[in-house]
């Protein structure tokens, strides 16, 4: 999931606020691919059941709608459906 955000991320020029880290372990084994969301004095989302292959644009566009926020809080319905069934 990290090398397909990145190269999405790669491709667009409305994500100079996005910083992308890997990690170990997310404690998401039985949700597939799992990323988390967070910002500094945001809520942090942790989501799961992602597909490297379907869902990377969806990840980039979540973090650009939870940054956009004060608190880190886009509208539900807003969400790319990826996100909403996976938090």
């Amino acid at each position: 999931m990290f090398r397909a955000v990145q190269n999405e991320l790669a491709g667009r020029n409305d994500v100079q606020n996005i910083d992308l880290i890997p990690v170990e372990c997310l404690s998401g084994c039985n949700r597939g691919c799992t990323i988390a969301v967070s910002g500094e004095n945001k809520w942090t989302f942790v989501i799961g059941d992602l597909d490297p292959a379907e869902h990377p644009q969806d990840v980039v566009t979540y973090a650009l709608q939870h940054g956009a926020h004060d608190e880190g809080l886009p509208v539900w319905r807003e969400r790319p459906e990826a996100i909403r069934k996976g938090v």
